[in-house]
């Protein structure tokens, strides 16, 4: 296969014998190292390299200016903007959300050559026409809306102006003026002959630029086209190309130069639909495998065509181990790197912070960021990891400077750069990001981690630009301002990744690919909304005002994709077209219209192979959780039995065994974290211990109306006391936390009021409050002693029968402290609660011996039932109950306690996790 250059140059020699009065013009960079390299090996030898241009910079040269920066074009169009017109002005972070729709506009009216006076008078009529022209009295609002309108002309022309006095321009005044300096470029060149090579969609500044060589000059022009495509009227590969063949009187005289007919030959094509974009750049990756395998060389000459930019990443880390030359000639977007998600996150830090410091969530997202935590690395330890675990463990719900400073006073560099008391300023603000960009960059350095280097280059650039406006500009008031227009141009800046293209696995975008031809292409993402871009009208400009005007719409940048599109497929052997079979807004829609139209293609429908390919899932079969008792389990049950079970620990074991091992014998903690709001075990806790410290007084004393009275008024004190010691006080004041100190609170009023007309008609005498105790038993079969301890809530006498009383905040019903069966008790996590309180009566009983005694859960949420007693049953249905717990209830017991213990001490038993 020759390729569209090599063809070109070996055509231009033949008749020329010499490059050395040549200048070539290519419609991009790329193409002109792939142009010298065909140079040099059909003169094989040394020469002078022609004058390569692409055709942006050859205009540049023509203009005499250089082109404004986005951000550049962006401050001079506000301050045009401020300074035209007498409406009501936006804030430049207003104006910077339409302000680059705007800039399109006047780049795409330059480019086009389209007289400013008409379009904007016209503009202006229909705007009028269309909203208010038939009311009388307009309001402000409809005043300034007109105003901006009737004022685009002028702004305009002080935009473009404020621009040629510093020697700049956008890409449209460019174009505009090399248009007017065209004449003397072309008498000052007659001794050298322009070759225009490649060229499709060409806008009207372009096409009266060639069209002046090509009549005043001695100069050249070759399509890179089909004749297929040429000769079929319909088909939009060939839009533009005959328009010019038609409508420029070159063509009358002179033949079309550059014409192939390659796309009729034989070609192996594949379709593949892929679920999803990480499937694309997987079913890559693979596929660039097995055609290593098959042909190492086949490699050099073939290109990844990426239909969706983003998915470079993917790509990259898909890649075989083997493919070790790889050449990226495309722009990867600014904005999709994670610097901006770590520089949008220092904006926000700074923006939402108030009186008291960082929303912990904010601050520990931004923590995690791999960058924030290379920034704060350390060889002696983990920075961010222990300044985690201090937020957690002191549950630091709004944290300072000076708090994170306070935990690490000797690692505070970091610390003080990320961190700062100071409300910054934009300029300020931008001392501090260049400053945290001048230390990532040393570490990378170190790193050898060059990708991350081009990316931080690209960001210093930007934020150091932006330096320089905010200082010559008074625009940016404050941080959002500042953000919103970080945001703004890193969502169009590109990095452009440049690499050695003769050598190696080709990637580039579409627009990159212009020029060049490969033996083997694959194309992804062929998707409409991605190939073609589809129909986005981001523009001030209506439809029929740009066809009235001759600039582009849909229908021309339609054309634009199909032509680079059926160009790629032109010369290529072998062509994979890989698309997303699961359409959405954001990963594109359907299957792409180029792939429709190749399917009904009478040159290649019978070459076509489609196929959907979906990953590749095996089965993994569900077998529970089991793990056997070796030797060193055993030591750590052993452990577990003498240093004590609790009765919660042991309905842990009934519940699941598992969480039992990973409880006791691992000793897993649950992962601390800071309580935002009040959890319900905090919530449990609280009330707990306001309980104990408001029935103190009463230890070893009955109740009486009277001094229950005088505890209702400290309820209040007691509980935010508690609560204090967990939150800051302005953190229970508030939100859902004040609703849960309200509750915990009314819950201890109506259970002291329940009390004193309960004592009205019982005398009820307190024993002891949140009473730690344990015993040791001996369990048959197992060796030690085993220690059952346990914290009993409350233990009073009441009418003379001691009873045993357990605090809950949660839900309680009858059923879960009624036995029928005693086998249930240990087998049915639904009675846990029912062996807590046997188990609490079997410890107190074991110290002080009792013939009979209750047990009983107060339920919080159901004061109005009264405690739920334990009790037996004959049967489920029946509604006689024994509530009194006797030594016979509690041998009973011991006997379903004794077999529980014996099977988590038993080897032969492993722990089996249990079905949730």
């Amino acid at each position: 296969m020759q390729s569209f250059l090599n063809q070109i140059i070996e055509e231009l020699w033949k008749k020329n014998a010499s490059f050395d009065n040549l200048v070539f013009i290519l419609p991009g960079k790329r193409a002109g190292t792939f142009l010298k390299n065909g140079i040099s090996k059909i003169v094989g030898k040394t020469i002078f390299a022609p004058e390569i241009y692409s055709i942006e910079s050859f205009i540049e040269m023509i203009s005499g200016l250089s082109y404004a920066t986005s951000t550049q074009q962006l401050f001079e169009l506000y301050n045009a903007y401020l300074y035209n017109g007498s409406d009501e002005k936006e804030s430049f972070n207003s104006f910077s959300k339409w302000g680059q729709v705007l800039l399109q506009d006047f780049n795409e009216i330059d480019r086009y050559l389209v007289p400013p006076d008409k379009l904007f008078s016209y503009l202006s009529v229909i705007q009028e026409m269309n909203q208010w022209y038939l009311k009388p009295n307009k309001t402000k609002l409809i005043e300034d809306y007109l105003s901006f309108w009737n004022n685009l002309e002028e702004l305009h022309a002080v935009f473009n102006n404020g621009l040629l006095e510093n020697g700049l321009g956008h890409q449209g005044l460019v174009y505009r003026e090399a248009c007017n300096n065209l004449s003397n470029y072309i008498n000052t060149t007659k001794n050298k002959k322009h070759i225009f090579i490649g060229f499709n969609a060409l806008n009207k500044a372009e096409v009266y630029i060639i069209k002046e060589f090509l009549k005043e000059s001695e100069a050249d022009i070759y399509w890179d086209i089909d004749t297929c495509f040429l000769e079929d009227k319909i088909h939009d590969a060939g839009f533009f190309i005959r328009q010019y063949i038609k409508e420029w009187n070159y063509f009358k005289i002179h033949p079309i130069k550059g014409l192939s007919a390659n796309y009729g030959t034989p070609k192996n094509i594949q379709v593949t639909g892929v679920p999803k974009k990480m499937s694309q750049a997987k079913y890559v990756g693979d596929l660039i495998t097995k055609l290593y395998k098959k042909d190492p060389n086949q490699i050099k000459n073939t290109a990844v065509v990426l239909g969706d930019e983003t998915l470079l990443n993917p790509i990259l880390n898909s890649l075989p181990v083997e493919i070790n030359k790889v050449n990226i000639t495309m722009g990867y977007p600014l904005g999709k790197t994670s610097f901006a998600g770590m520089f949008n996150q220092l904006f926000d830090l700074y923006i939402q912070r108030d009186s008291r410091g960082w929303f912990y969530k904010t601050l520990m997202s931004f923590l995690a960021h791999p960058h924030v935590q290379k920034i704060l690395s350390s060889d002696e330890l983990n920075v961010v990891a222990a300044i985690k675990m201090e937020i957690n463990k002191g549950n630091w719900i709004y944290i300072t400077p000076a708090k994170l400073k306070s935990i690490f006073p000797e690692h505070s560099d970091g610390l003080t750069l990320l961190f700062s008391e100071e409300n910054y300023d934009p300029s300020q603000f931008l001392e501090k990001v260049i400053a945290i960009i001048e230390l990532l960059k040393v570490k990378f350095q170190l790193d050898e981690n060059h990708i991350e280097l081009e990316y931080l280059y690209h960001f210093y650039s930007v934020f150091n630009e932006l330096k320089l406006h905010s200082i010559q500009y008074s625009f940016l008031k404050d941080l959002k301002d500042l953000q919103s227009v970080f945001k703004d141009l890193i969502s169009t800046e590109k990095v452009n990744f440049r690499g050695e293209p003769l050598e190696g696995l080709q990637i580039m975008g579409m627009l990159e690919s212009r020029n060049l031809d490969f033996e083997t292409v694959i194309i992804t993402s062929v998707n409409e909304g991605i190939l073609p871009a589809g129909k986005t009208n981001n523009s001030f400009i209506p439809f029929d005002v740009k066809r009235e005007f001759g600039l582009p719409a849909f229908k021309e940048k339609d054309a634009v994709y199909t032509y680079h599109f059926y160009r790629l497929l032109q010369r290529a052997k072998n062509i994979y077209l890989i698309y997303n079979t699961e359409p959405d807004v954001i990963e594109g829609g359907e299957k792409s219209r180029f792939i429709s139209q190749l399917l009904t293609d009478e040159n290649h429908r019978e070459n076509i192979n489609s196929k959907i390919a979906v990953p590749q899932i095996n089965a993994v079969p569900h077998t529970p959780v089991v793990i056997e008792k070796d030797d060193d389990v055993m030591n750590k049950i052993s452990a577990v039995l003498t240093k004590g079970l609790s009765p919660s620990s042991l309905t842990n074991y009934i519940k699941n065994p598992i969480n039992f091992y990973k409880q006791k014998i691992l000793k897993l903690k649950e992962v601390l974290e800071v309580e935002e709001t009040i959890a319900s075990n905090t919530f449990g806790t609280v009330l707990h211990k306001a309980m104990e410290l408001l029935y103190n007084p009463f230890l070893g004393s009955f109740l009486t109306e009277a001094k229950l009275k005088e505890q209702l008024p400290k309820i209040r004190a007691v509980v935010k006391s508690e609560l204090l010691n967990i939150y800051a006080e302005e953190d229970i004041m508030r939100g859902k936390n004040l609703i849960a100190f309200n509750v915990i609170v009314a819950y201890i009023n109506n259970f002291i009021s329940k009390e004193i007309q309960d004592i009205k008609h019982h005398s009820i005498k307190i024993i002891a409050l949140e009473s730690d105790l344990s015993i040791k038993i001996d369990v048959p079969g197992i060796e030690i002693p085993v220690t059952l301890k346990g914290t009993l809530d409350r233990i009073d006498e009441k009418d003379g029968i001691l009873r045993i009383l357990d605090y809950k905040t949660g839900n309680v019903i009858k059923s879960n402290v009624e036995i029928v069966l005693w086998d249930e008790i240990i087998e049915n996590y639904d009675r846990s609660k029912a062996f807590q309180l046997l188990c609490y009566s079997f410890i107190y009983n074991s110290i002080n011996p009792i013939d009979k005694m209750n047990a009983g859960i107060i339920s919080f949420k159901n004061l109005s039932s009264g405690p739920f007693y334990f009790s037996t049953k004959n049967s489920r249905n029946s509604s006689k109950k024994d509530l009194t717990i006797t030594k016979e209830t509690l041998e009973l017991f011991q006997e379903q306690l004794v077999k529980l213990i014996q099977e988590i001490a038993d080897p032969a038993i492993p722990f089996v996790a249990k079905e949730d």
